[in-house]
């Protein structure tokens, strides 16, 4: 059983798949493949791991097969259709690298448009860009592409994350938070991707960026006066004057909860990791969730103390 929201109404599925709205509702009062969630005026809303069913058995169908065939299909091999939806981010994460190297920003803009139709934000940002942005940096390091293709490619992303974020509401009953580059960095898209995460589960983010004179942070501590602020380092040799940002803001705020990542933090030794091992957000959303889950029973008996 899906334990996604339900996202699409029987239109917007009927016209992504090709099918009518009938056909739709009679495939699940009959072989009871799928139950959508239904919002409160009674209206079914599809979630994403359903469309995707229906997507696998539709393609099913158009190859010849009955619908009973292909519900019986499913029934066997239900990773066949799993690794089929893998198959279709991957595509499109190639294809959008691919018309960024190419200078293609209308075909860039369109697939985006075809990602952001079909998934959330979040898994967009995460399954298909995130993904993207480690591959371009790994190619310009490598010089298997232009400066011009990298700040090409990351003028495009940013632009339009910044947009995606912007849409997102947030929950005023959540703590706020602070994201910001660590010092001397401005590769800053894995942070704005971070910060698309935490409004996604409804904080309230203060997006500050790269090229923030440290100075300037304290006066926004006092404005904004945030539960977290999270950190984002990229580059290895940024890595100690990060750190030591780390180690004032714990001394002069205590009550406030740091988060540190990026990619300059996989790199480094275990010393450090041990030391700051409470900091440590990782990488992957699992691992943001479990951070944040542990400091928010941290955050919640600090006030109850209070």
């Amino acid at each position: 059983m899906s334990t996604q929201e339900g996202k699409y109404n029987v239109k917007a599925v009927s016209n992504m798949l090709g099918i009518q709205p009938g056909t739709l509702r009679a495939w699940e009062r009959r072989y009871q493949i799928i139950a959508p969630p239904r919002n409160e005026a009674g209206h079914r809303l599809y979630t994403e791991e359903q469309v995707q069913i229906l997507k696998w058995l539709v393609d099913k169908v158009n190859q010849g097969f009955t619908i009973s065939q292909a519900i019986s299909l499913l029934e066997q091999r239900p990773s066949e259709m799993h690794i089929q939806a893998e198959d279709h981010v991957t595509a499109l994460r190639e294809r959008l690298l691919q018309a960024l190297l190419s200078f293609e920003e209308w075909t860039a803009h369109e697939l985006l448009n075809e990602a952001f139709s079909l998934y959330t934000v979040e898994k967009v940002a995460l399954d298909i860009l995130s993904p993207l942005l480690v591959r371009i940096g790994d190619l310009w390091e490598n010089e298997k592409i232009t400066s011009a293709h990298e700040h090409f490619a990351s003028a495009f992303l940013r632009s339009r994350l910044g947009m995606a974020f912007s849409m997102i509401p947030v929950n005023r009953l959540l703590p706020k938070t602070i994201s910001v580059c660590g010092p001397n960095e401005w590769h800053e898209l894995g942070l704005l991707i971070f910060t698309l995460y935490l409004r996604r589960r409804g904080y309230e983010t203060i997006y500050l960026g790269a090229s923030i004179q440290q100075q300037d942070l304290p006066i926004v501590i006092h404005e904004v006066k945030p539960s977290y602020i999270f950190l984002s380092c990229t580059l290895h040799q940024n890595v100690r004057a990060t750190l030591q940002l780390v180690d004032q803001l714990k001394q002069t705020y205590p009550h406030i909860r740091i988060g540190i990542g990026g990619r300059a933090f996989d790199e480094v030794d275990e010393q450090i990791k041990s030391k700051y091992r409470d900091h440590l957000l990782g990488q992957s959303k699992e691992q943001w969730d479990e951070w944040l889950k542990s400091n928010e029973k941290y955050l919640s008996k600090r006030e109850k103390t209070m």
